[in-house]
């Protein structure tokens, strides 16, 4: 019972630590272009963080149970699943890097789940879950928000080119902020998911192991016989993500805002409009999309058609050592953390 107490302040401390790790997702651009004040603007995407965070469940059960097997799965597995997330969340955000969350929780359940079963590669999904859930969109959500940003700015271009500066400027100002609020949103419906996948494991494994079978009466809430998220598990979550992006993110904001290129309110609304329709439809389908690869290259691929050489490389090409590192290297720290623990 200890342990689970353990797994679920774990799993919230990583809720809010991806709410202001993340929180540069859905805002950045909005601060950047000066449409909105930054107090303003954590307030905004908090709240359709919660908003996105309390619909659906298709990401959640495929953390929960469509990349691991569960029966190795035990609660110091996803303690250290947890953990090794956490610690891989504050190392990028200590540098300012838009890491994956997404993929760092991925990495760490992976790791510790192989560790638990002493090496045995079957028990991760790999077919069924890893390759087309996690690993090619991986690949192909930055290339689309990239080329899919690229594109609809290079559209507006087109559109707008016989309007004065002034009112494009006005209007996108203006549309902005209905495009950041519809990116926070999106942010919820996949990010929260994943932690409420983590703690409903949690609740599954330890009911299925018998740990809460001499729970007094009003403790009964937390059995757990089905994988089916409990509406407790996502409002808890959906509030935390929402208490984590009011703290703010200000290191990634300005990677994402102001380091790689330099955005006006229309740049800014072709990158969320982009990101979020992407983000969107990774969450009906169950894909624990990373959001920042999709903001991030987003905002690239507008910053490519405004100016190419415009764009800071130097910028772009650590993020993306931070992207090919979170998977192994939180795998890493959630097998040595599951050998640890289990040694114990």
């Amino acid at each position: 019972m200890l342990t689970f107490f353990c797994v679920l302040l774990g799993a919230i401390i990583f809720e809010y630590s991806n709410g202001f790790h993340d929180a540069a997702n859905a805002i950045a651009t909005v601060v950047s272009t000066r449409v909105l004040t930054p107090r303003k603007a954590i307030a905004m995407a908090a709240f359709f963080n919660l908003t996105g965070a309390l619909f659906g469940g298709a990401v959640a059960s495929t953390i929960g149970k469509g990349l691991v097997d569960t029966n190795v799965v035990s609660m110091t597995t996803v303690l250290s699943a947890v953990i090794a997330a956490f610690t891989w969340n504050i190392t990028t955000w200590w540098f300012g890097l838009p890491s994956s969350s997404s993929h760092a929780l991925i990495g760490g359940l992976c790791g510790a789940a192989l560790a638990a079963a002493k090496g045995n590669w079957s028990v991760i999904k790999w077919n069924a879950g890893v390759w087309p859930k996690v690993v090619v969109p991986m690949i192909t959500s930055p290339f689309a928000g990239f080329i899919f940003g690229a594109l609809l700015m290079f559209l507006l271009f087109v559109a707008l080119q016989r309007f004065t500066p002034h009112l494009v400027h006005s209007l996108f100002g203006k549309l902005q902020i209905f495009s950041a609020a519809w990116m926070a949103h999106s942010h919820g419906t996949n990010d929260a998911q994943k932690t409420m996948g983590i703690i409903t494991i949690s609740l599954f494994t330890g009911t299925q192991g018998g740990s809460f079978d001499h729970l007094p009466a009003w403790l009964s809430f937390l059995k757990t016989p089905v994988f089916v998220l409990p509406k407790w598990v996502i409002v808890l979550c959906a509030v935390t993500m929402a208490v984590g992006t009011a703290a703010g993110g200000w290191r990634i904001i300005r990677t994402l805002g102001h380091r790689m290129v330099k955005l006006q309110p229309v740049h800014g609304f072709a990158a969320e409009t982009t990101a979020a329709l992407i983000i969107q439809g990774a969450s009906y389908y169950g894909i624990p999309l990373s959001t920042t690869h999709v903001i991030s290259t987003s905002i690239m691929g507008v910053g490519a058609v405004k100016r190419f050489s415009g764009m800071r490389w130097t910028v772009v090409e650590r993020i993306v050592w931070a992207w090919v590192f979170t998977l192994p290297a939180s795998g890493l720290i959630g097998y040595a953390l599951e050998r640890v623990l289990a040694a114990h």
